[in-house]
């Protein structure tokens, strides 16, 4: 007889497993609800309006009212939108609306929904993946995981990048406002090559991915910004993009899907200007400076059992360290690498400082120095 039929069960154990089965798979669902709500415009249509019926609703967003009406509801349930029982109303919040209707909030979600929609879409990539052990390119994956992936990190360093991140870093943002020359590593579609030249623009700055369809993407996102006489992007890899001298360079959230990490930071080494800054998203001080904005990671698996490690494991084994393996796979980080894992690829590369410039709830922004 299988053993896990004999074996004694805890029902107050396997209560709360099924509680939290059933809540994960209600989020799940509610995921599908809150991207229909975005695209169709619901949640603006009752951004700053006060309570709202279901008719009202639907007719500002231009939507049918009984699939309105059934949508409010599962809102309602999820606790996304307020109900008014009295007159039969639905209100959304202030606080609701900053995160499901406020596009430039940093917190706005709805876009990042995008990203388990790509997982789904890539399963039966990820199965082969397992039972082969090949990986993943990034170019490989559903279109929905480029689209979820920047603006789920634009807004993030919308909000951080410049006024929080920058500054903690020794010397940096003095260097950018009197004219540096900065490389971007990995830059996706190029919303943080963009926020840095709008907020500095006597710096000249230039965005590498390997990825080509973002790279076009990011020439239109600088185009759009104003700032395509400062800004350039190009098709390269983190070992041998062109250039030397630059005062600063920069890595965000890319690290760690690399196949050779510490190839990468070898040549942020080599590429640094003698008088400059590195920044990876790292600004470059002096004597060679690097700023690495990584997924908050502990060290250890035990201290990372929380909502927001268990996001970063899943996104991590389909995406992040799928494509490492297919970039060589020499050194498979994970997006929960942790800040001793990454210190130690920066020794290797040369590296003699590396500190913890600041943290976030989602963020180590860590700064390295030759």
């Amino acid at each position: 007889m299988d053993t896990l039929q004999t074996r004694a069960i805890d029902s107050t154990k396997l209560d709360t497993l099924v509680g939290r089965v059933v809540s994960d798979l209600s989020a799940g669902y509610g995921g599908v609800m809150v991207s229909l709500g975005h695209r169709l415009g619901l949640y603006k249509a009752m951004a700053d309006r006060g309570p709202l019926t279901s008719r009202e609703i639907a007719s500002r967003a231009g939507c049918a009212e009984r699939y309105v009406r059934e949508w409010l509801n599962s809102q309602v349930a999820g606790g996304y939108v307020t109900y008014h029982a009295v007159s039969g109303t639905y209100e959304l919040t202030p606080e609701q609306a900053f995160v499901l209707a406020n596009e430039d909030s940093p917190v706005f979600i709805p876009n990042a929904w995008a990203t388990p929609a790509s997982m789904w879409a890539d399963e039966e990539k990820a199965v082969e993946a397992f039972r082969t052990g090949a990986g993943i390119p990034w170019g490989d994956h559903d279109g929905r995981l480029f689209c979820g992936v920047a603006s789920f990190y634009r807004n993030a360093y919308r909000a951080s990048l410049v006024p929080e991140w920058l500054p903690a870093l020794d010397g940096v943002v003095d260097k950018l406002k009197a004219g540096a020359r900065v490389a971007d590593v990995g830059c996706g579609h190029g919303h943080s090559t963009v926020l840095m030249a709008e907020a500095f623009p006597k710096s000249k700055f230039h965005g590498f991915d390997t990825h080509d369809k973002s790279v076009l993407e990011a020439h239109e996102v600088a185009k759009e910004a104003g700032v395509s006489d400062r800004v350039t992007f190009s098709t390269a890899r983190a070992e041998n993009y062109p250039g030397t001298g630059y005062d600063l360079i920069c890595f965000f959230d890319c690290l760690h899907d690399m196949g050779n990490p510490v190839a990468a930071a070898t040549h942020a080494a080599r590429a640094l200007a003698k008088d400059g800054t590195v920044m990876l998203v790292e600004p470059f001080a002096n004597d060679g400076t690097v700023m690495l904005v990584e997924p908050f990671a502990n060290d250890r698996v035990e201290d990372n059992i929380s909502p927001v490690g268990r996001l970063y494991y899943a996104a991590s084994t389909t995406i992040c360290c799928a494509h490492a393996i297919s970039d060589g796979g020499h050194t498979v980080l994970g997006a929960q690498a942790g800040e001793a894992r990454l210190k130690d690829i920066f020794r290797k590369a040369g590296f003699t400082r590396f500190r913890r410039a600041m943290q976030t709830p989602f963020n180590l922004i860590l700064e390295a120095r030759l």
